[in-house]
């Protein structure tokens, strides 16, 4: 029996609740279960925030990016936050399916199961 993909749909921009959604990823990739992200909300202004060396998830982060686990991020949310460029920069996904919002419905035809942080 095949263990169903997850996808963590992040939309906090607390620090102390990103690191969750972080280390849930990189511990359901290494049990096979998927651990994808979607960033959502105030989550994205985290992006340009955490790239950086100097932050404490900085670490967390770049194994997630050197994975793909980031799948997505906020399109709308992005420009309303003013974080479109710093996303870029960080050539993350910038997805859109619903009036600029990433879709669950999309994800959950996939066959992902959506855990929201």
């Amino acid at each position: 029996m095949m263990a169903e993909k997850q996808i963590l749909f992040a939309f906090r921009g607390d620090p102390l609740c990103f690191v969750h959604v972080l280390l849930n990823a990189l511990d359901l990739h290494e049990q096979e279960l998927g651990g994808w992200i979607v960033i959502e909300g105030e989550a994205v202004k985290l992006v340009g925030q955490i790239s950086r060396p100097e932050h404490f998830l900085n670490a967390f982060y770049r194994q997630v990016r050197e994975k793909g686990l980031i799948v997505a991020v906020c399109k709308a949310c992005s420009a309303k936050m003013e974080v479109t460029a710093e996303v870029e920069a960080e050539g993350l996904p910038l997805v859109g399916h619903i009036a600029g919002h990433p879709s669950m419905a999309h994800y959950l035809k996939e066959g992902y199961r959506v855990i929201t942080f």
